[in-house]
Parts: structure tokens; C-alpha cells; sequence
């Protein structure tokens, strides 16, 4: 029998009320003087009461400056406070978030704050200069608000002024008249957030009040999240991942939320302590740097029941719930576009890989043909198409890029382009992003199962692994893996350590080692930069080369003998 998700229950049935203008006003006035948010590198600590007056008032603020309904609002700046109150004055205000990754500069920049057509920025001070370098560009701002995050607060806001923008203080924000108009439509936009970008210009998700909302309530459900909880969040707040997978389940819940100002690997458990946190997130190999941590005697001393991590690190994920005596581990699948169709029962063992069962009542799902887009049977690989069962709950498509939205709706069905297989019983396994997948003779491999056996190495650090052309096998791959050391390590161990790990078929035959690993500003790998600098690499390690030494080892020509140290 195929099974099906179906703990997901909405706090509030009345999705006419899922904005988070409505959720704020709520818990003010239910919680009042209860703690809500706590940002320790600060040393501040907001309550509900507090929250929802602070972000009127910022709503004010960028309402008494001209902004109107719908305006964009560009917020470029790193996890604080203040980037909480900004987001949640733009949602106060009925105005749109638009979050920036802090690593973006020049055409990055540019392109995004002019995709979205921004009026209006707020920023750390340390990041100013980048929009005065693009002055020319972003003639549509009209006025910034500076965070002074390193202490250069007024002199950022003077240098913005002098390159013609209005420009004043974000603290000027808190001293502004509440906003206090009508509630924004679960319906209206509500934010942008972008894309990767890593083979083409990144593009902008537009989610309306009613997918935000729907989004934190899936992770609520999910994590079991309630007013007893508190919520750790490390991962930047221009990531979903903080905002609708960490904060605002907490706010949906009436619990806490803790905010760092960026990953300690080393640090974790004590950060655990300090607040009792006993919910908190790991994205990408954040659960692999805290399991190389050297483990200590008191490690299970610590409130943690849950983690939501996307992916799981299936290899060690029993031994590190031991170690650190935690309860759960759940986990995901989906895309800012449609939410997280798929997701993995609370506290229930599930087949190694599998990323969870589908929320039928809420969603639609089918694995096809990427060619044909008719469905392929159970168990075998296509890409993953997904829509929604009620309206409002995925996105309103890519803002200004209604090509790019007509692309991915196809037939009726949003196309994912990943690669996922369904089993017998309904659960759901990610298998790779259908442009990065790798077949090689006659085997489909995926690249993140081979990274994590390879992660499971105490020096590898980090790894990608890619598919290369073949030498003799037209139209199908070579597989190569690009390591980061975490100390001595050959290419001939890494195969070693693939032995027993890895399917014969599925080993790497290239090894490449790297100082670091080329990612998108939002830290995911360009595999692609990758995949063209295999094309001319001298440092490439073959293992088909073992038996002969005098073969290259380069995929296509010219290499490094195998065997050496790298």
C-alpha cells in the first residue's frame, strides 16, 4: 500500500488569514511579553509585543518615505535584529522582501536589485559601497537605510548620499509612527527570493503571503514545533532556510528563535546549551563538520530533540543520534517555487536515502520522462513534476521573467528538473538535478550518493562529484570526484575508502584535489566551473591508469601520473 504524509495540519484553517501580518498581530496579543526572538551576538532579546510594535514601526517608516503597496524592498545585509525587523515591517507594510545574498557585487548585484525593480534598499554599512559603484545602474533607488553593523553607519550613509541617494540611519526606522493599515491578502506578494544562478542570470521566486505562511507550516508540522520549543537558526536570513524553515515556525508556534551570525561547527553543542534550544537546522555539510568535531564526554548533554536537515547525511545519521542524543531527524524534498511536497514522518526509520512520503492531501506529484513528460513506472529514475492541490501555496512564478515561468509549467505540472525515483511504498529518494545526472555504461550514479560515502573520509573536508565525458563511450560518462583535504589524503585512498561504500561502477575513475570548491553566492557548488576546467586539468588522477603508469591521467589529455600524492 502506498503511504502518504498527512501530519500536516494548518494552526489557522482560514488561509484567508496565513500572512504573517495576521500571525504577528496574533501573538502579540496573545503572548505579549514572551520572549521571541534572541540574537545573542547583540545582546538583545525581543518579545512578541515588542516585535510587532518594532515592525509597525518600520513599516512606518518606509511607508512615510514613499513606499506604496508592492514596492520592492531590497535587504542586503547579515543576520541581526534588525534584519528580522526589516523583513517583518515589509510584511506589516504590504511591501515585498527582497533578500540579498550578502557575497553579491557588481553584475550579481546588479541584476537582481534591477530585476526586481527596487525603490528601496536597506543595508549593512560594510556593503554600501557596492551599490555606489553601481550608481549609474540603480538610478531607480530612491533612498537607502544603513545598519551600522561594523560601525560605519553614518559615513556609509554619507558616501550614499554624496553619490546622490537619500540615505539615513536604520535606527531612524524605530522612531518612525506604526504603521497600522489593513491586513495585506494572503493572495499579494510578499517576497523575492532568488536562484542560485549557476548556468545562467539567477532568477526571482515570487511568493505570496499565502505560500510563505504554508511553507512554515509544513516545517512546524514537520519538526512538531511548539510554544515549549526554540528554534536555532545559523544559516543566513537572505535563505529561506532561516526565514520560512526556522523563524517564522517559530512565530507560527509561539516559541523562540535564536539567531546566530553564522555557523561554528565547533561551537554547536554550546550554543545548544546556552538557550535550550531544542530545534535547530543543517544545511548541505554542516552535519558532517559538527560529526569531525572530536567528540566529547558530555556531547548527549544537551537539549536538542530534532534536526531538520536537507539532505541527511544517511551514512552517519545513527551513530550522530547517539552522540548527541537526539530524538529525530527530518527532512525534505522541494523548491522555493513549490514548497516541500515531500516530506519525512517525525521520529520514524525510513530506507537509507529516501527524502520522505508526499503531502497528497496538499499536493500532486509525478515522476516523468524529461523528454516526453509521461510518467515512467515506480522505481525508475525521471524528473520530479509537482502542483499544488489548493490555490495559493506555490509561487506566482519568476517576477519579471515570464519566459522563464512558461518554461517550468509545462503540460500542468511545475518541472522541477530533479532527477527522483518513488519505491513500492511511497517514498520519495532525490537522485541528482537531471542536468548534472551521470550514466555510465549502462548504470545511472548519483553524484550526491557518492559524496556522501566519500564525506564519510575524516580528510575530505568537502567533494563534488561530476560526470565527465568518456574516452570510449559515446554519449555516456567518466565519473570524477574535486576534493577538499582536511589533511593528508592520496588520490589512491580516496579509492580505497570507495570500496565497500560505493558501487563498483560508481567509484570515481578521476580524483581531483582542490584548495576550495567554486560556489554561487548562495553556497551551492558550480559544477559546471567544474565540469570545464576537466576539460584542460593537468592534476587529474586516473584509476584506470594504475596497472599502466605511462597513461595520462587526464579525462581528455595531458594529466597528472595517478597514485601521487596530489
Amino acid at each position: 500500500m502506498t503511504r502518504s504524509y498527512e501530519e500536516l495540519e494548518p494552526t489557522d484553517p482560514d488561509w484567508t488569514r496565513w500572512t504573517a501580518a495576521h500571525v504577528l498581530r496574533r501573538q502579540a496579543v496573545e503572548r505579549g511579553e514572551q520572549t521571541f526572538l534572541i540574537a545573542p551576538e547583540e545582546e538583545v532579546e525581543i518579545s512578541y509585543a515588542e516585535l510587532l510594535d518594532l515592525s509597525e514601526r518600520v513599516a512606518g517608516g518606509l511607508r512615510g518615505a514613499g513606499a506604496a503597496s508592492g514596492d520592492r524592498v531590497v535587504i542586503m545585509a547579515k543576520n541581526s535584529s534588525r534584519f528580522v525587523l526589516s523583513w517583518f515591517g515589509t510584511a506589516i507594510g504590504d511591501l515585498v522582501e527582497a533578500p540579498v545574498n550578502t557575497a553579491y557585487e557588481g553584475e550579481f548585484l546588479r541584476h537582481q536589485v534591477q530585476l526586481v525593480d527596487a525603490r528601496w534598499v536597506i543595508v549593512d554599512d560594510d556593503l554600501a559601497d557596492r551599490f555606489v559603484a553601481l550608481r549609474e545602474q540603480l538610478s531607480g533607488i530612491e533612498a537607502f537605510w544603513v545598519i551600522d553593523s561594523s560601525g560605519d553607519g553614518e559615513a556609509a550613509a554619507e558616501r550614499l548620499r554624496a553619490a546622490g541617494w537619500q540615505a539615513a540611519a536604520w535606527d531612524a526606522l524605530r522612531q518612525a509612527t506604526p504603521y497600522r493599515g489593513p491586513e495585506p491578502d494572503a493572495r499579494d506578494l510578499t517576497a523575492v527570493f532568488f536562484t542560485s544562478g549557476t548556468t545562467g542570470l539567477s532568477k526571482g521566486v515570487a511568493m505570496p503571503n499565502a505560500q510563505m505562511s504554508f511553507f512554515s507550516e509544513l516545517t512546524r508540522c514537520l519538526t512538531r514545533f511548539t510554544e515549549e520549543d526554540t528554534w536555532l537558526s545559523v544559516t543566513p536570513l537572505f535563505h529561506g532556510n532561516a526565514q520560512y524553515m526556522a523563524v517564522y515556525p517559530a512565530l507560527i508556534a509561539g516559541g523562540r528563535a535564536v539567531i546566530r551570525s553564522r555557523f561554528s561547527a565547533s561551537r554547536w553543542v554550546d550554543q545548544l546549551r546556552e538557550h535550550d534550544v531544542t530545534v535547530t537546522n543543517f544545511l548541505g555539510v554542516m552535519m558532517d563538520f559538527v560529526w569531525k568535531q572530536p567528540a566529547r564526554p558530555d556531547d548527549t548533554d544537551n537539549p536538542l530533540r530534532c534536526v531538520f536537515a536537507a539532505p541527511t547525511a544517511s551514512s552517519i545519521l545513527a551513530d550522530f543520534k547517539e552522540r548527541f542524543g537526539i530524538e529525530a531527524f527530518v527532512e525534505v524534498y522541494g523548491t522555493t517555487e513549490t514548497t516541500t511536497p515531500i516530506l519525512s514522518p517525525y521520529g520514524e526509520d525510513r530506507p537509507a536515502g529516501a527524502a520522505g512520503l508526499n503531502a497528497g492531501k496538499w499536493f500532486d506529484v509525478i515522476i516523468v520522462d524529461p523528454e516526453t513528460d509521461i510518467e515512467v513506472p515506480i522505481g525508475e529514475v525521471g524528473e520530479f513534476c509537482v502542483r499544488p492541490r489548493h490555490p495559493w501555496i506555490s509561487s506566482l512564478g519568476y517576477f519579471n521573467m515570464p519566459e522563464k515561468t512558461t518554461e517550468v509549467w509545462r503540460n500542468m505540472w511545475f518541472h522541477t528538473g530533479d532527477a527522483v525515483r518513488r519505491d513500492e511504498e511511497g517514498w520519495y529518494y532525490f537522485v541528482d538535478r537531471i542536468k548534472d545526472a551521470i550514466r555510465r555504461r549502462g548504470e545511472n550514479i548519483s553524484s550526491y550518493e557518492v559524496e556522501q560515502a566519500l564525506l564519510s573520509h575524516p580528510a575530505i573536508a568537502e567533494c563534488a562529484v561530476i560526470g565527465v565525458p568518456a574516452d570510449s563511450e559515446a554519449g555516456e560518462d567518466e565519473v570524477m570526484t574535486v576534493i577538499v583535504r582536511d589533511g593528508d589524503l592520496t588520490a589512491d585512498e580516496v579509492w580505497d575508502h570507495c570500496v565497500g561504500k560505493v558501487p563498483a561502477f560508481a567509484i570515481p575513475r578521476y580524483v581531483r584535489f582542490r584548495d576550495d570548491l567554486p560556489m554561487t553566492p548562495s553556497e551551492k557548488i558550480r559544477r559546471n566551473v567544474l565540469r570545464e576546467e576537466a576539460a584542460t586539468a593537468t592534476d587529474v588522477h586516473d584509476r584506470e591508469a594504475l596497472d599502466n603508469r605511462a597513461q595520462p591521467g587526464h579525462p581528455a589529455s595531458g594529466g597528472a601520473q595517478p597514485g601521487a600524492d596530489g
